[in-house]
């Protein structure tokens, strides 16, 4: 029953994340919106299934409510990526670099990746993030959303086949792009963190979600 309210309140507020346009994404109706900020963590608070099963609930109703506007490829590779960010967000196990190495041979694979293998080596970076994921929470978002770019990538240029200069022409977009993300993720989940943690304390939810004492207060870590 827990995971099952776990599972709502986060499908809530990611419905509601959908909603709030960042950017546009190079070759698709699709959009970034705020939900790529806040989709990652959810496996942080709940736990990486309960965390999951919000991602896709999230982005299905939102398909639903919206389908008939947005549906292209590009929005429905997209359920994709977030599934894996939030799953290198919360699982500390090495199996989780398999992602990021299955998304570079699948981009040298095709034939135009083959011209721009270089694009691929964005995705080193997930692999090496890894390793500093406890000690770091930058490191921990930077990670994430190269994983999810990682996936999407690889999807995206066996369903779109984007020209050669198309990927040379993204590197500088992808450098300002993930950076962004990064920012993103690592502020959402500190802000969401201590507002859990002062709904905790007050008592006002019963529901015990996984709050990381490191990126709370000052005053609220030394308690």
């Amino acid at each position: 029953m827990k995971n099952i309210w776990f599972i709502v309140i986060f499908t809530g507020l990611g419905f509601f994340a959908l909603q709030v346009p960042v950017t546009q994404l190079a070759g698709s109706k699709a959009t970034f919106t705020l939900f790529d900020f806040f989709g990652p963590i959810a496996t942080g608070f709940i736990g990486v299934l309960p965390g999951l099963a919000a991602i896709f609930l999230m982005q299905f109703i939102n398909f639903l409510v919206h389908g008939a506007n947005v549906v292209d490829l590009g929005t429905i590779i997209r359920f994709f990526p977030m599934l894996f960010a939030a799953l290198y967000f919360g699982m500390k196990s090495r199996a989780i670099l398999l992602v990021p190495l299955v998304a570079i041979a699948a981009f040298n694979l095709h034939p135009i990746g083959r011209t721009v293998w270089y694009y691929s080596l964005f995705w080193v970076i997930p692999i090496l993030c890894h390793f500093a994921r406890d000690r770091s929470l930058f490191f921990k978002s930077l990670g994430t959303t190269f994983t999810a770019h990682a996936v999407g990538g690889a999807l995206w240029i066996h369903v779109f086949e984007l020209p050669q200069a198309v990927w040379i022409s993204l590197i500088p977009v992808v450098l300002v792009e993930r950076l962004l993300f990064t920012a993103g993720i690592a502020g959402m989940y500190v802000v969401l963190n201590n507002a859990l943690n002062f709904l905790i304390e007050r008592k006002l939810v019963t529901l015990k979600f996984m709050i990381d004492r490191k990126y709370l207060a000052a005053k609220k870590r030394a308690v």
